[in-house]
């Protein structure tokens, strides 16, 4: 049942990018919520980098945490840069390479991530919850990606525009 005061869920699929990006920004708001709760200054766009290199236990380069993580390398930059300042992780130029950085977790983002840990489990619970209860979301998500693999966005996009309408 849609609510007439739900701009956004009044288009259907033509809101599609805004309502992925509002439950997004939903789920990121509740998880700085726990995160401030638990007294712990912890920014959920350091999430994913943190966890490769505590998964990987060794120095990344941020084009290798961005392909795992199938995110922009500039996102991974701006998010390392951040968890740099916080102290939790070093920044390097690689021995082989100069020009490419190597993250690091430092002593103290080793410490967060043993704290976080915990947390995490818990975070992870809450997912596997929602997305039960959403009819499983996270399957509807990988055929979303799957079709954005076999056809983006601006494929579709300039596939739908007449030839014979100005370009500005």
């Amino acid at each position: 049942m849609s609510d007439p005061e739900d701009y956004s869920r009044g288009f259907g699929g033509e809101a599609l990018a805004a309502r992925l990006r509002r439950a997004s920004e939903r789920i990121d708001r509740d998880g700085s919520r726990v995160y401030a709760a638990q007294g712990i200054r912890f920014e959920q766009r350091w999430y994913g980098t943190l966890r490769q290199l505590s998964e990987h236990d060794r120095p990344m380069g941020v084009g290798e945490i961005a392909a795992i993580l199938r995110i922009t390398h500039v996102s991974v930059s701006e998010a390392s840069r951040s968890m740099e300042k916080a102290g939790l992780v070093v920044s390097r130029a690689s021995a082989e390479d100069g020009r490419r950085r190597l993250l690091e977790l430092t002593e103290q983002g080793r410490d967060m991530v043993a704290r976080l840990t915990p947390l995490w489990d818990a975070f992870n619970a809450a997912a596997r919850e929602l997305d039960a209860e959403a009819g499983d979301i996270v399957r509807l998500l990988d055929r979303l990606d799957d079709a954005l693999d076999r056809r983006s966005m601006f494929e579709r996009i300039m596939e739908g525009i007449s030839l014979d309408e100005p370009r500005g």
